[in-house]
């Protein structure tokens, strides 16, 4: 595949204040709260056209996705949810498995009358897309990951050899009550580590997430996320000797200073058609970092032949 990066250079960063609140999406957009699947999405839809599902990761909830869901509802009909036990979302006891969860995604496009979609992800909203994709390759035209590996694909093992990654491991009820009343502390840890440049990801941002952490059961969700990686390892590995790999359009992108090209490298062992992507002077929290050319390189390929 030909090397696909957006060639910007000097930093971009939203036009937000730092001081700001955090961006509310267009008031086009309506919120709805969907029984599906054995628990309530909370989603945000607008726009009109070609559907795209946006799928978000820990640390964030849909709320990252405002300034992409304001430029791409020009011409798509939007969807946003809350992942299960994150953000507005029910929090259940079980089901943090991506395959489930990838049943909560086709539960909210039934109940919306949405029969195919592209797909747009980050973090933990990879996983869930990835399950949602290999389970009905029918409803997805377009993929776009950014910046996390998949439970059990390609370079997944030397992936779970990374010191930084130990929260991988930490969950259960002395750890949850290891942070309660201290989720801010937590969850800065995130979005310092995993930063080109911690200021990007603004005060505002921080203080709105960690509220939402805060929840009752958000933090206990949020663990079972990281938790079910040995079950998604299983489930990817199943999906692929049983399927083969997927054959629609694939756009891995990763963080300058985060995953980079082995975002490609890490789909390439899942994907037929993959096309890489670089979103420069960003580490993980790339709407938060460089919002502009994420949103550039995603629009040139949902737009793409």
């Amino acid at each position: 595949m030909l090397r696909f990066i957006v060639l910007v250079f000097g930093v971009f960063v939203f036009a937000l204040p730092a001081a700001a609140q955090v961006q509310a999406f267009p008031a086009l957009f309506r919120t709805q709260d969907i029984q599906t699947n054995g628990t309530t999405i909370h989603v945000r839809f607008g726009g009109q056209g070609p559907a795209v599902v946006l799928l978000h990761g820990y640390g964030e909830t849909g709320d990252m996705w405002a300034a992409m869901a304001e430029d791409l509802a020009r011409d798509h009909t939007v969807v946003v949810p809350d992942l299960r036990g994150l953000g507005l979302s029910s929090k259940p006891s079980g089901g943090y498995d991506k395959k489930t969860q990838a049943g909560d995604v086709a539960g909210v496009l039934d109940a919306l009358k949405i029969d195919r979609v592209d797909l747009v992800t980050h973090d933990i909203g990879n996983m869930v897309g990835f399950a949602f994709a290999m389970q009905h390759p029918e409803r997805v035209t377009r993929f776009v990951l950014i910046d996390a590996p998949l439970p059990g694909v390609g370079p997944w093992e030397d992936v779970l050899k990374n010191p930084l990654l130990w929260h991988f491991r930490f969950g259960g009820p002395d750890m949850e009550r290891l942070v309660a009343g201290r989720e801010r502390i937590y969850l800065d840890r995130f979005w310092n580590e995993f930063s080109a440049d911690p200021s990007r990801f603004t005060d505002a941002s921080r203080a709105h997430y960690a509220k939402l952490y805060a929840l009752p059961g958000a933090m206990r969700s949020g663990f079972a996320q990281f938790a079910a990686f040995d079950q998604d390892a299983l489930d990817n590995r199943a999906f692929i000797a049983a399927k083969g790999k997927l054959n629609i359009p694939v756009l891995a992108i990763g963080g300058e200073k985060s995953f980079g090209p082995m975002m490609a490298t890490v789909m390439r062992a899942a994907a037929n058609d993959v096309t890489e992507g670089i979103i420069p002077a960003s580490g993980h929290w790339i709407m938060e970092e460089n919002p502009e050319a994420t949103i550039t390189i995603v629009r040139a390929f949902l737009a793409s032949k």
